[in-house]
């Protein structure tokens, strides 16, 4: 059991003996009086009961001698544990039946289907389940899905990462034993060299992506933080990507509206941009196009940017357009592989846009190409001065398309 869940257990068994101790004194107190029967008199809480369970974040439920629901906190009916004033779980009825026949608390972890998601994934919950008083039985339950699903990723993490530098180093390894026992001719050196440059950059490529990933996904404040001017991104990934299309004689085109500015750190900004196109020469076949195209569009809280990124590859499929943004998922391992590619750069991307306030759209076909288009927020500046001269603004307005990125553009190579 991961440590999230372990502290989750751990909270709710705090909790669940605070409300026992209650619950025991009220009942001793209770014995103490004459009673009517439970057939006449609706069941009361214990004192400090009802306080204790309205500040839970657990989903808390609290049953009868009969089994009808005499309290249920709200996050207990959004996870549908509750239904018709009855409890709607049957393995915790029978846990609750259990336990106030023996007194004894009970715990269990349960996978409960998502009702109403339409989506196949079940609800893993962690239910406990004490006495309260002499009549009364208490059930706590945690959602346990998210640290589940933390704990997978991280699993899935460590496990491709290994695999991934597995593999360089693997290669390394056996070229350089190849080098040692053709020692005596220089041109299998040469050849075995040059293989070895090629691990080596695949792999120095490959701790650097892990190096950016890591600073853009903890959620940190941006540092550095400026007015970036959307021209000068477009440049530099455009001669980030200058060797690659010119060997695939694949002509990159950059157009739209210009003097645009962005707020953030340039060179996450840069490295965001760079990853989509290099993802589209990399990805498209030989002497087909790329364009890059920036607008600015109204939105509600103020002006945005959107820089839109145009191939005509081979497009992704429904299915896979769910998990291209996952680190180290591949829409064409082969491919990848073939081109360096280490699987983490659309995570980046995800991860720099999220922390800049902006997102991250793709449409693609099957055979059609992708446009994967980044929204960030204009900088202020920009803005200001885009009022003073309005001669300035885009003349066409939010009609562009971002699928045809093209007065007057720059082209490569």
């Amino acid at each position: 059991m991961n440590a999230a869940v372990a502290a989750a257990a751990a909270i709710a068994g705090v909790l669940t003996g605070v409300i026992a101790v209650l619950a025991f004194r009220w009942s001793e107190r209770d014995q103490k009086r004459p009673t009517r029967t439970s057939l006449h008199t609706d069941p009361v809480l214990p004192p400090g009961v009802d306080t204790v369970l309205s500040v839970l974040r657990s989903s808390a439920v609290v049953l009868d001698e009969a089994d009808a629901v005499v309290k249920a906190s709200s996050a207990a009916y959004a996870l549908g544990l509750v239904r018709g004033g009855k409890l709607a779980v049957e393995p915790m009825l029978q846990m609750a039946r259990d336990t106030r026949r023996d007194g004894e608390i009970r715990q269990v972890e349960l996978d409960l289907p998502r009702r109403g998601t339409g989506r196949g994934e079940a609800l893993a919950v962690s239910a406990r389940v004490a006495p309260l008083g002499s009549r009364l039985v208490l059930l706590l339950v945690e959602d346990l899905t998210e640290a589940r699903r933390i704990e997978a990723v991280r699993r899935d993490f460590v496990a491709n990462v290994s695999h991934e530098l597995k593999t360089p180093v693997g290669a390394l390894s056996l070229l350089s034993e190849a080098v040692m026992d053709a020692s005596d001719d220089p041109e299998a050196v040469q050849r075995f060299a040059g293989r070895m440059q090629i691990e080596a950059t695949r792999l120095t490529n490959l701790v650097q992506e892990l190096i950016d990933l890591s600073r853009v996904q903890n959620d940190d404040p941006l540092e550095d933080a400026e007015p970036v001017r959307v021209d000068e991104l477009v440049a530099e990934a455009m001669d980030r990507c200058r060797h690659q299309a010119g060997t695939k004689q694949i002509t990159i085109a950059a157009g739209g509206t210009a003097d645009l500015h962005v707020w953030g750190n340039r060179g996450q900004l840069a490295a965001a941009l760079g990853n989509l196109v290099e993802n589209a020469v990399n990805y498209s076949p030989a002497r087909t196009r790329v364009g890059i195209a920036a607008r600015r569009v109204a939105a509600p809280g103020g002006d945005m940017i959107e820089l839109a990124v145009t191939d005509q590859g081979i497009g992704i499929s429904d299915k896979d357009k769910e998990r291209i943004f996952e680190r180290f998922y591949r829409v064409d391992p082969a491919r990848s592989r073939a081109t360096g590619g280490t699987g983490l750069g659309l995570a980046i991307v995800k991860h720099v846009v999220a922390s800049h306030g902006g997102e991250v759209t793709v449409w693609s076909a099957e055979g059609q190409g992708s446009t994967f288009t980044l929204r960030l927020p204009e900088a202020g500046a920009a803005r200001d001065r885009a009022q003073q001269h309005p001669d300035l603004d885009d003349e066409a307005g939010n009609d562009a398309s971002p699928y045809d990125p093209l007065p007057a553009p720059e082209v490569l190579p």
